[in-house]
């Protein structure tokens, strides 16, 4: 039986455990045509309460994609000629936790914190 694609997902590294989620999201311009398309990747510390969430976020721009689903996979994201990731596998979900760790995210803070993802995906493709 597949998972349920809003379901939070696990992932253990370096001692500590999160959850995780990636939304897609845009507005809607002219015609139905979607804009301003965002691929955001949450990460929970667990247990509840022991850290604030890590938001990396992925906005569409010129030479980026952030596609929503067909011809691409929902959670591809990258340069138009450069690296990618796809935001659904592990691996890639803990190459950004490891580049966002080693740029100063503490998961033991206690707010909100939201990144801009590229910077990242430059240095998880590396």
């Amino acid at each position: 039986m597949p998972r349920h694609p809003k379901k939070p997902r696990r992932l253990v590294a370096d001692g500590r455990t999160y959850l995780w989620t990636l939304r897609h999201s845009h507005r809607v311009v002219d015609g139905g045509r979607a804009a301003d398309c965002r691929q955001t990747l949450t990460l929970y510390p667990q247990p509840s309460g022991s850290g604030g969430p890590l938001r990396i976020v992925f906005a569409d721009g010129p030479g980026r994609y952030v596609p929503g689903g067909f011809p691409m996979g929902s959670g591809d994201v990258g340069y138009v000629r450069g690296g990618s990731l796809n935001l659904h596998e592990p691996g890639a979900v803990r190459a950004l936790l490891d580049a966002a760790s080693a740029r100063g995210w503490q998961p033991g803070e206690r707010q909100t914190v939201e990144v801009d993802g590229w910077p990242l995906l430059e240095a998880a493709t590396a």
